[in-house]
């Protein structure tokens, strides 16, 4: 009984982590506004070393659609200019010297649909992550029956864990369209 509980917690621990990496990911989908989160995943060349790009500079949303990168040390601002542009995020830096500023292009309709199929395409990850945690624990479950567990207890438990599947994708699908709007309204 106790190692079918601990695979019910271990299911539920993947299912959160599932939601929350899908969180992660669809903060950095541009949706024509400026945020920081676009490029604080961003990784910098310095002394040798990756390095988070919040580590080696200030990072500014100046207005809607510009955010300012101002690097602590001046020699930076080629290396964070590269790593912006290898990124590939679909923005040009601006570097006048002192500071780079990336000018956030409004989305085309064409883009916004990309970004929709990303979305959905990051979701879909997610509900793969939660039913690879529901196929581990129902392993267990089975396995515990096997092992002289009371059949209906194991039942039980498996319905208990189909509930928590179906809410797990819900709340993946409600993330999804949430952004899905998001990104579509001009």
């Amino acid at each position: 009984m106790e190692e079918v509980t601990t695979a019910m917690a271990d299911a539920k621990a993947h299912m959160e982590k599932a939601l929350e990496h899908l969180n992660h990911e669809l903060v950095k989908l541009r949706t024509g506004k400026a945020s920081i989160s676009l490029i604080s995943d961003l990784n910098v060349e310095y002394y040798g070393a990756p390095t988070p790009l919040p580590q080696v500079a200030n990072l500014q949303v100046a207005d809607s659609r510009t955010i300012v990168i101002q690097p602590w040390e001046r020699n930076m601002l080629g290396t964070i200019e590269r790593a912006i542009i290898n990124a590939n995020i679909g923005i040009t830096p601006a570097n006048d010297g002192e500071i780079i500023r990336l000018s956030i292009p409004p989305l085309t309709e064409e883009r916004r649909k990309e970004l929709v199929k990303k979305a959905k395409h990051v979701g879909e990850e997610c509900k793969v992550g939660v039913r690879n945690a529901r196929h581990k624990a129902l392993d267990h479950i089975k396995k515990a029956i096997k092992d002289g567990l009371p059949e209906d207890f194991g039942k039980r438990k498996e319905t208990e864990l189909q509930d928590m599947v179906n809410k797990y994708v819900e709340q993946t699908e409600h993330i999804v369209t949430a952004k899905e709007k998001e990104i579509m309204t001009i």
